[in-house]
């Protein structure tokens, strides 16, 4: 026998260990995608770590980046890696986002569901309908074709402004970590790939693509880096996208402290990071600090990962062993996912369950509605014979944001000269109108006034039982807004039609704080955020009462900029790529959100985990003890008012004495529990390690200090309303927390 003819029955061999039934039931993903690696030519190796855009994108062809647009891809779709049949391996078909199936800018967009934003499932503050929302989206993906999925996002909030901050998840490590971990947990049940992302401190969009954040590693690992090991512990996604942002002078996307020494070595990540599209700038230097798949091709100035990584890994200046490394991660990602056995069967979007899914998302909006203020005027009472609706195009639908996650829905909607022409647009509204569902659970005559006259709007609300104001405020990827005042005259608005009727409830559709001149002048306030394709109905139902709201604050809403740690924006939309601004996350270090709050004695307009229900609760029986290398907690939780309601309990720790904390306080516990009148219900609620330690870097250790904590357990961040305290002795973790 040949040499040549033993080597291709081996090959033969490995293919079908890759291949059979008995790899699928009794081998791990990781050896058989040590089996397919050992299979694969050096061209398939190459093939699996170079991905391209799925979309017909012309301004992309000629010249060096000549982007031919995939025969196989899915149009108008995020992105597409060949497979490889001869062994199974399945090719990548990459949709957006975290709300939903997404379709790049067509005329013919696919119509599927819409979850609401990221931050309004952050305000749930429920873990359950985070995972729900995930496998609905999933699902949806899969039938749509896709076995990979873009989501879900997950950087903290460190600023107000930040065009994105609708698709993350808040601005605490736990509750971010918590609800994002079991969105991707929700995705990935449907066997299809799910990314954590943009790792990391992507926290700004302005000068995106150059804006080097400087932030310690000790800062890092207690905030930012905290919450996506917390997502990556509970969902256990199978990819990792890097962001566009450098951190501490390297790109996110060629940044060894990031991807090799943080995610692979110290969590022990399995799977593959993808670049985000436009966001590899190196074939060498990118490859050997961690990036495992170019994406989106062709985004990025050159093709670094296809013929150039080919000549790199044959002049040795990347190694054979860290192709094999590249092309294995992301086949370990297919097999462990299950999106090899159970492999997606092209558009079956006809079978999607549209009314099941709209429950899904409609019950996501419910929860995630805040009301902020109640002057006793909700829930609308039934004796109201006239209610008067403005603004929001209310009368049409509710409010999406803008991006490379928009999804689009049965009935969307631009409405002529609103937003830009160009991404991150089309400026969408869903066909769900909040007015439809008002006027179909009330006998009073609701009229609408589009609100673009405040002082014809003012004079339909002189005599009215009720006037309700929609406001909106949309953003999008790519821009940050300029401030956290609401756009196009809005607050006038409000504050006319608030002068001219006290009883004046305000309705927020935004992207994530703003600030209120017309607070004291209103009756009610409701935070809705974008609350996807059933958002009308959801809210309808809250100011109803049919619904009782219990969404809480993932966010610290400032009174502010000032109160902010950057008061003025860093960098500059003027500057072009080759620029190189910065921005010093050091200043508040791991004392985001109300830590900073807290660390600098400042009264924000509304805090963190801040939310009102038509009901009240109380709690009881507090008490804690040491638990391992944690602490556990125990408080009863009781239903004192006359209606059926959900609250959220939220546990806090602090050490009696300094213990070297970035703030005073941090969120070590949550739950939310749903209660009859009078019912009650006991907790037992556990406090990772990590909540309680500080992280020491040199020894790449967690270390909770012998000492007194308080426990405590409070409405909101700002509103305490009992206190424990525990003596824990002196814990040592390693850096998973262990």
């Amino acid at each position: 026998m040949t040499k040549t003819k033993r080597l291709l029955l081996s090959a033969a061999a490995l293919s079908m260990i890759a291949l059979s039934p008995l790899a699928a039931s009794a081998q791990t993903a990781d050896a058989r995608a040590d089996a397919a690696v050992k299979a694969m030519t050096q061209a398939e190796k190459l093939q699996m770590v170079f991905g391209y855009f799925s979309t017909n994108a012309t301004w992309m062809t000629g010249g060096t980046k000549n982007f031919i647009f995939p025969k196989e891809g899915l149009p108008d779709s995020a992105g597409y890696v060949p497979g490889i049949a001869r062994l199974g391996i399945p090719a990548q078909w990459e949709t957006d986002a975290g709300v939903g199936v997404a379709t790049q800018r067509s005329p013919t967009p696919r119509l599927r569901t819409a979850l609401p934003s990221g931050l309004a499932t952050s305000a749930t503050w429920n873990p359950d309908t985070a995972f729900a929302g995930g496998a609905m989206i999933g699902n949806e993906a899969r039938l749509s074709g896709f076995n990979v999925q873009l989501a879900g996002g997950m950087d903290l909030v460190r600023e107000p402004r930040n065009g994105r901050n609708f698709e993350y998840s808040g601005e605490d490590p736990l509750l971010a970590g918590v609800i994002t971990g079991n969105e991707i947990k929700g995705i990935q049940s449907n066997h299809i790939v799910s990314t954590m992302k943009h790792y990391a401190f992507n926290a700004q969009e302005t000068n995106r693509f150059t804006i080097d954040v400087k932030v310690g590693d000790k800062a890092a690992r207690e905030s930012d880096l905290l919450a996506f090991q917390f997502a990556y512990e509970i969902g256990q996604p199978a990819s990792v996208m890097c962001a566009y942002n450098r951190v501490n002078g390297a790109y996110s996307c060629e940044n060894d402290w990031l991807l090799n020494q943080v995610l692979k070595t110290d969590w022990g990540f399995k799977g593959y990071v993808m670049s985000d599209w436009g966001a590899t700038h190196s074939t060498v230097a990118a490859a050997n600090a961690g990036l495992d798949q170019e994406s989106g091709w062709a985004f990025d100035k050159s093709p670094y990962f296809a013929d150039a990584l080919k000549e790199a890994v044959n002049n040795g200046h990347v190694s054979q062993a860290r192709l094999d490394d590249m092309a294995k991660r992301v086949v370990w990602a297919l097999y462990a996912t299950g999106a090899v056995d159970d492999p997606v069967k092209g558009d079956q979007s006809a079978t999607i369950d549209w009314a099941g899914h709209a429950k899904v998302t409609q019950t996501d909006a419910e929860e995630s509605l805040v009301l902020l203020k109640n002057n006793g005027l909700l829930p609308l009472a039934k004796a109201a014979k006239k209610i008067v609706v403005i603004g929001g195009h209310a009368d049409f639908g509710v409010l999406s944001g803008g991006g490379s996650s928009q999804v689009y829905a049965e009935g969307w909607k631009r409405f002529d000269g609103e937003g830009p022409d160009g991404f991150p647009g089309p400026l969408t509204y869903y066909a769900s109108s909040p007015l439809k569902g008002i006027q179909a659970r009330t006998k009073a005559s609701v009229v609408f006034n589009d609100g673009k006259d405040p002082k014809a709007a003012a004079r339909l609300a002189r005599g009215a039982d009720m006037v309700i104001v929609f406001a909106t405020q949309w953003t999008g990827e790519s821009i940050d807004v300029p401030d956290l005042n609401l756009p196009d005259n809005q607050d006038a608005l409000i504050s006319a039609v608030a002068k001219a009727n006290k009883k004046t409830v305000v309705v927020l559709e935004t992207g994530g704080p703003v600030v209120m001149p017309w607070l004291a002048n209103v009756g009610a306030v409701v935070e809705a955020w974008y609350p996807g394709t059933s958002g009308g109905e959801a809210i309808a139902r809250v100011l109803t009462g049919e619904v009782n709201p219990s969404g809480r604050l993932p966010v610290t809403f400032p009174a502010s900029l000032d109160q902010t740690p950057r008061p003025k924006l860093d960098g500059d939309p003027k500057l072009d790529d080759d620029a190189h601004p910065h921005t010093d996350y050091d200043i508040e270090g791991a004392a985001i959100g109300y830590k900073w709050f807290d660390k600098k004695s400042l009264k924000p307009l509304f805090p963190f985990g801040y939310g009102l229900s038509y009901s009240t609760f109380a709690t009881s029986g507090l008490s804690a003890t040491a638990d391992g290398k944690g602490a556990k907690v125990s408080v009863s939780v009781k239903n004192t008012g006359k209606v059926a309601g959900s609250t959220v309990t939220q546990v806090y720790v602090s050490p009696a004495a300094d213990a070297g904390w970035e703030a005073p306080k941090r969120l070590g516990a949550f739950a939310k529990t749903a209660l009859n009148p009078g019912e009650s219900k006991t907790l037992s609620l556990g406090v990772d390690p990590r909540l309680l330690a500080t992280y020491d870097s040199a020894s790449k250790t967690w270390t909770v200090k012998a000492g007194d904590y308080k426990v405590m357990t409070g409405n909101s961040a700002t509103d305490i309303t009992a206190t424990t305290t525990i003596h824990l002795d002196q814990q040592t973790l390693d850096v998973r927390g262990k």
